[in-house]
């Protein structure tokens, strides 16, 4: 169902909001402080990398080299969370929901994770994530619900908070 909360059709998010929602939300100080970069390729799917491991993102299984479950919670609520702009960037939406699987450490010196809808309402969506390590291996898998809220961002237009 693609609607918007007023119940008129809503049409899909150009390329072009797409890549202004990701310019903007890239420039805020938690994004620029994480080293991540987000991007919606083709407007199907959330990707946010991480090119540089740095040693504040390591630290998991008590090792230097794996990176900490926690960056990877906060990165799998990040790409779940920016998978409500494949629909509407100009609402407001947060998680209210994260389901992980961990399935092997993360090392090596960059990542990747990658989000997609797999059901919406008017509401609420559902979406999984992947993230990959370097080498382009599963690492860890998410499952989680967005809430899409009837109010816009409070700039107009973007979810970037500087």
């Amino acid at each position: 169902m693609s609607d918007s909360p007023s119940g008129s059709p809503h049409r899909p998010p150009s390329q072009a909001d797409l890549d202004r929602y990701a310019d903007q939300f890239n420039r805020s100080a938690s994004l620029r402080h994480f080293g991540a970069h987000l991007s919606f390729p083709e407007g199907r799917k959330v990707v946010i990398t991480l090119p540089e491991l740095r040693p504040e993102h390591r630290g998991g299984l008590g090792s230097a080299a794996a990176v900490n479950g926690g960056i990877l919670a906060a990165m799998f609520d990040l790409a779940i969370g920016c998978s409500g702009a494949l629909v509407d960037p100009t609402r407001r939406c947060a998680t209210v929901q994260l389901s992980m699987n961990f399935e092997r450490p993360v090392t090596g010196e960059g990542m990747r994770v990658e989000a997609e809808v797999e059901n919406k309402s008017v509401s609420l969506l559902f979406a999984t994530a992947r993230i990959y390590d370097g080498q382009g291996r599963v690492c860890a898998r998410c499952q989680g619900v967005v809430k899409l809220s009837n109010l816009p961002w409070a700039s107009g237009e973007s979810p970037a908070v500087n």
